[in-house]
């Protein structure tokens, strides 16, 4: 049981990580189609490095957001709300993780992650805390296996790092003009080529991880959808992804049908976001917790 809250926290993590799935642009162009003056936005931009360097623009005058998620599993659904700050010493983000009828509260905040766990979880564990933290320099197994992960979340939360890593292997196949949640929207189809994109997808994962997963995608064309929308100061509004075919190729079997797909929503830009550490007194420390019970 203690174990399903470090699953799920690590899902949510990886679900984001995967966000930033970017991959070199071919500088691949494609016409924007069904243009609407009307909506007061700019022509869509035709490729990746053009969008992502506006993009960058305005994410660093707003530096904030509200953000939600919803991501598919194994054929269930995962959801995440929260706020996230944007900044030159990396992302800090507060959300809130719900699956499998099971609520997690994450933070990460100071390059170290904090998880709020329930009551019973937290006394099989040895604690009467409420929070656990995970520290990036943790010795422990579970510290080593989450933390890169955590970190990597972070940075992928921030759109600016993910339109930048789309730069570096993804194409604009398609772009129009439309509205997404009432508000009007540049929206791009994206082309990403997995095996370009796998360096900055396993930058946190451990070395074996990175060469097992490099030799299973070598040779294979495998192509990863992506939508964005953005608004006409080039913040994005909505990131879609489709990793299912990439899940199936890299060998997933039956238990991983329908992984891979999710949706990250942005709004709020500018909006003031406060995001702390938890009180000390409410935190134990995962690598001490499972040093107490010999791992």
């Amino acid at each position: 049981m203690r174990k399903t809250t470090f699953v799920v926290a690590a899902g949510a993590a990886l679900a984001l990580v995967l966000t930033g799935c970017g991959a070199k642009s071919d500088n691949g162009t494609a016409s924007p189609t069904g243009a609407k003056p009307e909506l007061g936005l700019a022509a869509p931009f035709s490729n990746v490095i053009e969008l992502a360097a506006a993009s960058k623009q305005g994410t660093q005058k707003s530096k904030s957001s509200k953000m939600s998620m919803e991501m598919t599993s194994a054929g269930k659904t995962v959801t995440a709300q929260g706020e996230a700050a944007y900044g030159a010493q990396g992302t800090t983000f507060h959300m809130t993780v719900n699956a499998d009828g099971e609520q997690t509260e994450m933070i990460l905040v100071d390059n170290a992650t904090y998880l709020k766990i329930p009551a019973d979880q937290a006394t099989q564990l040895g604690t009467d805390k409420p929070w656990l933290k995970i520290s990036p320099d943790g010795d422990d197994p579970i510290s080593k296996a989450l933390a890169g992960s955590m970190a990597q979340a972070g940075q992928q939360s921030d759109p600016t790092q993910l339109l930048d890593q789309l730069s570096e292997a993804g194409k604009i196949v398609s772009s129009d003009q439309t509205e997404v949640d009432g508000q009007k929207a540049n929206h791009y189809k994206v082309d990403i080529d997995m095996v370009k994109a796998l360096d900055k997808l396993l930058k946190a994962a451990p070395e074996a991880t990175k060469a097992k997963l490099k030799e299973e995608a070598q040779g294979k064309n495998i192509r990863i959808p992506m939508e964005i929308w953005v608004d006409k100061n080039q913040l994005p509004l909505q990131i879609s992804m489709d990793e299912s075919e990439m899940v199936k190729e890299m060998g997933g079997n039956a238990a991983s049908a329908g992984t891979g797909k999710f949706v990250v929503k942005y709004s709020d830009w500018g909006a003031p976001v406060t995001i702390a550490a938890p009180p000390a007194d409410q935190v134990a420390d995962m690598g001490e917790l499972i040093k107490k019970m010999g791992g």
